[in-house]
């Protein structure tokens, strides 16, 4: 998809959803009795910052200049592929919606796995209609330890190692 195209209008047409899937992340760390507070969190492909405003502390990775523009939070501008961060860097990483617009999705997770701690969250939404979802799903699954949370349109991965 060509987010430069659709960065103004992302907010707009998506925001709702995200909070929706967000919701349910919380949920599920209110549940488990999981705290952020004082966690470093990497968010990769942030957007607009719509799931990076959600929680405190989140630095947000976007690979669009443009969708960085339309939200205001604390992003660097970069790609999943190549994380510009150094090993064991975040105690927890967030993805919505993101990853299976990566075009090498191997590299990606494989660099998310180098920048988290050793003790570590992982909390991935993967989009069913993505036609690389079965792919990415069992990536994922080879990779983490994971639960599945059922959404509308995705499902939510979550490797708690903390």
């Amino acid at each position: 998809m060509d987010y430069k195209h659709i960065a103004k209008s992302y907010i707009e047409l998506h925001k709702e959803e995200q909070l929706k899937k967000l919701d349910k992340i919380q949920e599920y760390l209110e549940t488990n009795k999981i705290s952020l507070k004082n966690k470093k969190i990497l968010d990769v492909g942030s957007g607009t910052g719509i799931s990076t405003d959600y929680f405190e502390g989140v630095v947000g990775l976007e690979p669009e200049i443009e969708m960085i523009k339309q939200g205001s939070y604390n992003a660097i501008q970069g790609n999943a592929e190549n994380l510009p961060f150094k090993d064991h860097s975040f105690d927890v990483i967030l993805s919505v919606t993101a990853i299976h617009n990566v075009k090498y999705f191997e590299k990606a997770i494989s660099e998310m796995k180098r920048v988290l701690k050793p003790k570590y969250l992982l909390i991935i939404t993967l989009l069913r209609k993505s036609n690389k979802f079965e792919e990415v799903k069992q990536l994922i699954e080879e990779e983490f330890n994971v639960i599945e949370i059922q959404e509308e349109k995705e499902i939510i991965l979550i490797s708690n190692n903390l």
